[in-house]
């Protein structure tokens, strides 16, 4: 009979068919920090990454090598992103249906995350940040629960932030509707902040609201503790 590491060696390129049981233990060493876009998730896993001497893996980075990676038959709704004119994608429809159907607010390509993190030596311990780390997928590959933690902004948290990074009209600016595009998108933004502390909450996950009256220091030792890090 084939070892429970054999197994996984010869399914390592569909990790979603194997049991929680079989990956959990595989990746003890990751820990996750997941949430809505601009919560700071990034400039924590980056100090923390400088401070405990942490492997980083950003899953934004991926997002365009998980696209060419992707097949059809597991990515219908990117498959229909990519088909979509940037009107079509984030102008014409509603905030609602926008989350529905964003691929990665969905789930789809969270199998590449689990192939690449599979991949990784055991040492260092990896950190994995991003919004594509879904609680209700996260948590089936957790060993404990301070594994992971979820940031969530404030509505107007994640305003500032964006507006400091200049980053607030990129995307309306390549569309003919620049101001409906904002709306949709900080609506959308919202919701699936919303979804996110349901879901963690649901499964008993550590949520973290960012609202700004906490600095990005005692931000980044709140997560340390959480995570049970320490310096090397």
């Amino acid at each position: 009979m084939a070892s429970d590491e054999e197994a996984i060696d010869r399914r390592r390129m569909r990790p979603s068919l194997l049991a929680p049981a079989l990956l959990a233990p595989r990746l003890r060493h990751v820990r996750w920090i997941g949430g809505g876009s601009g919560a700071g998730k990034s400039t924590v896993a980056r100090q923390l990454t400088a401070t405990y001497g942490l492997r980083l893996y950003r899953t934004d980075d991926t997002i365009a090598e998980h696209v060419r990676r992707s097949r059809s038959t597991d990515t219908p709704l990117l498959d229909a992103f990519l088909a979509m004119d940037m009107d079509e994608r984030w102008a014409n429809r509603s905030p609602e249906v926008m989350l529905k159907t964003f691929p990665w607010f969905a789930g789809e390509g969270f199998d590449l995350i689990m192939e690449d993190l599979l991949a990784l030596a055991e040492d260092p311990l990896v950190l994995a940040e991003g919004f594509r780390l879904l609680p209700r997928l996260v948590a089936l590959l957790l060993s404990r629960p301070n594994q992971a933690v979820w940031l969530v902004p404030t509505p107007a948290f994640r305003r500032a932030a964006f507006d400091s990074r200049e980053f607030t009209w990129a995307i309306p600016m390549k569309t003919s509707k620049p101001e409906r595009t904002l709306s949709n998108l900080l609506v959308r933004d919202h919701l699936f902040t919303q979804e996110v502390v349901k879901e963690a909450s649901a499964l008993q996950l550590r949520v973290i609201e960012v609202d700004g009256t906490v600095s990005v220091d005692e931000m980044i030792r709140h997560v340390a503790n959480h995570l049970d890090l320490s310096a090397p």
